[in-house]
């Protein structure tokens, strides 16, 4: 099933039908969460909302040391988290975690509060790092009515400098000498990325504040609303930092889903309320999700 990404696939190269791959699936789906451990304790967790559809949300609990997912739940608001953490963790379980991330939805961060007493909040910097992308972006919209050099240049801002080619350097080169406000906005973008990068976490808190008060100075308006998000959460924001605690293996786990979803090309294979389960524990490994 891993390999194959579909039921009729894997039926075919089992000789079963498909209802016998589902079967198969549920069983060990249910025998999995019937021998789940109820005392494991998690040290670091994660919470992440992943998109079925442009109005729909599901969440996704799961460990983030090892990026085993303990349970997902339809909907995104605080009562659907809520109910998802009381479901799968005890009030001792909830106690001994150390951290939990997430990103800067509210609803997440209620959650968190009430029902990890111990644990630090941590704001994923991959979102903190999206939302920069997109003010960069929207700077460039504005800047781009104006400015004819910036015409077909967005994923030129977006893109990762290593893999410019040697037209696309030119390109940008130009601009950055140019001085725009997009150039100006993408630098900050990629000092922030430096400040994730570096190593020693102990200076975290000197160099983000550093970095925050001269993106200030850049009087940049789009730039200046990602600011305000950033310290109306920088204790949130600070915590992954020092820790260096971050979504990365639920991010991996949201872009195996949307690859299912991709080569599923809108087939239904499980409903989100079968949930998603993956479990080392025992030694399997069942996605049940793709829509």
């Amino acid at each position: 099933m891993f390999q194959t990404k579909s039921q009729v696939r894997t039926s075919r190269l089992l000789r079963l039908t498909p209802d016998q791959v589902r079967h198969v699936m549920e069983r060990s789906v249910e025998f999995g969460l019937s021998v789940r451990s109820k005392i494991k304790i998690y040290r670091h967790l994660c919470i992440d909302e992943k998109a079925r559809s442009k109005r729909e949300y599901v969440t996704i609990l799961s460990d983030g040391d090892t990026g085993f997912v303990i349970d997902v739940a339809d909907g995104r608001a605080e009562e659907n988290a809520k109910q998802l953490i009381e479901k799968n963790l005890t009030p001792i379980q909830c106690a001994a975690v150390e951290t939990i991330s997430m990103d800067m939805w509210q609803a997440f961060i209620n959650v968190a509060k009430k029902l990890f007493p111990n644990a630090k909040i941590c704001h994923d910097p991959y979102h903190l790092v999206q939302h920069l992308n997109k003010a960069v972006d929207k700077t460039r919209i504005r800047e781009v009515k104006t400015q004819n050099e910036l015409k077909n240049t967005k994923y030129l801002f977006l893109k990762d400098k290593a893999s410019f080619t040697d037209k696309q350097q030119m390109k940008f080169d130009a601009i950055s000498k140019a001085n725009y406000e997009v150039s100006r906005a993408w630098r900050i973008k990629e000092n922030f990325r430096d400040i994730i990068r570096i190593a020693n976490r102990e200076g975290a808190f000197a160099l983000y504040t550093m970095w925050f008060i001269e993106s200030t100075k850049a009087h940049i308006p789009e730039i200046g609303k990602v600011l305000d998000i950033f310290a109306s959460h920088s204790t949130g924001i600070l915590n992954a930092l020092r820790t260096g605690r971050n979504n990365g293996k639920a991010e991996r786990l949201n872009g195996s889903i949307q690859e299912l979803k991709t080569i599923g090309r809108g087939i239904r294979m499980l409903s989100i309320s079968e949930s998603l389960y993956c479990s080392s524990t025992v030694g399997l490994y069942c996605i049940e999700t793709i829509c």
